[in-house]
């Protein structure tokens, strides 16, 4: 549909002419019911851009500047952002990009100066649209304190799985992935494999044994049943992905005689972002993107991601970015 070109209605406000989007497994998992958001809302949240218009009070940023979207958003004055808990600012309900606030799937987004990070010199469009799923990716991991002599099992080797397994085996560890469809295992497979230095495997469910892994990660939202099974004694699980239709039932004798630490490290708190965009400058992350789609042909997208009311148990693609650069 056609919408109105944002303007900036506070002193704070920036004008980004959108570049590129990536479609994320949360937009995935709204399209197919499993995760809320409001009807009418432009999605998308993992985006760069173009500065074209600032308002009165921004002195960071200027027209022309190429910018990456921090989607997660914080008032910075209610409880826990005075704590420094920006991720669980009490405001953020009902102000989440492209979950009840209009995102990137558009000619034009309008945002506050603060959720604007500016681009390195050098980085590529493909790997500032990267950056967002980084920021995840170090949530995550730096909430399990992972360590260089973990064995990690990541559950799901979709584009949030296979970057897990990249950052992972980045800090030392050892990596296996674990996932069931045939097409993203062989893209998961072929893109670590491309990366220097990376010793990640991608297996089938049940080549991974059982008790195995100091650390299990579920990008996925809904196998921590499996993680449970894989887990090592005195190991941890961190439950990453969304999915509000998952339930989970465990012993807790059994969590406690194992040792096991279930972790939900939530929505990665914004002063992490910078460290994230530095890290997605530093790796080879442009293979992981298998499509790049004009806005226009949007349900090739969504066939390619199995979001298109066809078979959703079926990928025709990894990571697939919208190209916005004529919907302006």
């Amino acid at each position: 549909m056609e919408r109105q070109r944002p303007v900036c209605a506070a002193p704070d406000d920036v004008i980004v002419r959108m570049t590129q989007a990536g479609i994320c497994g949360t937009d995935r998992g709204v399209l197919l019911g499993k995760f809320h958001a409001d009807a009418g809302v432009v999605m998308g949240h993992e985006a760069v851009g173009e500065v074209v218009e600032t308002g009165a009070g921004v002195t960071t940023l200027q027209p022309g500047d190429r910018v990456i979207i921090n989607p997660t958003l914080y008032c910075g004055l209610c409880h826990w952002c005075r704590r420094g808990a920006l991720n669980f600012c009490l405001n953020k309900t009902g102000n989440e990009i492209g979950i009840d606030r209009d995102g990137a799937f558009a000619g034009f987004m309008r945002l506050e100066e603060r959720f604007l990070h500016l681009v390195p010199e050098g980085m590529s469009d493909d790997q500032a649209v990267l950056a967002e799923p980084i920021a995840c990716v170090l949530n995550n991991l730096e909430a399990a304190a992972i360590r260089p002599d973990d064995e990690v099992a990541v559950l799901g080797g979709g584009p949030i799985g296979t970057l897990v397994a990249l950052v992972a085996g980045h800090f030392g560890a050892a990596v296996r992935v674990v996932e069931i469809d045939p097409y993203r295992r062989a893209a998961a497979e072929a893109f670590l494999a491309a990366v220097p230095g990376c010793t990640a495997r991608v297996e089938e469910p049940g080549a991974v044994a059982a008790r195995s892994a100091s650390l299990v990660v579920d990008s996925v939202g809904s196998l921590s049943a499996e993680a449970w099974e894989l887990a090592a004694n005195l190991g941890r699980i961190v439950v990453m992905g969304f999915n509000d239709r998952a339930t989970w039932t465990m012993r807790p004798l059994e969590l406690l005689q194992r040792g096991l630490r279930v972790i939900g490290a939530g929505d990665y708190n914004s002063l992490l972002f910078d460290r994230a965009v530095d890290l997605a400058r530093r790796l080879p992350l442009s293979g992981l993107i298998s499509h790049h789609v004009p806005i226009d042909r949007f349900d090739e997208a969504l066939a390619a991601i199995g979001a298109d009311g066809g078979d959703h148990g079926r990928y025709a693609g990894m990571k697939v970015v919208i190209d916005l650069r004529d919907a302006a």
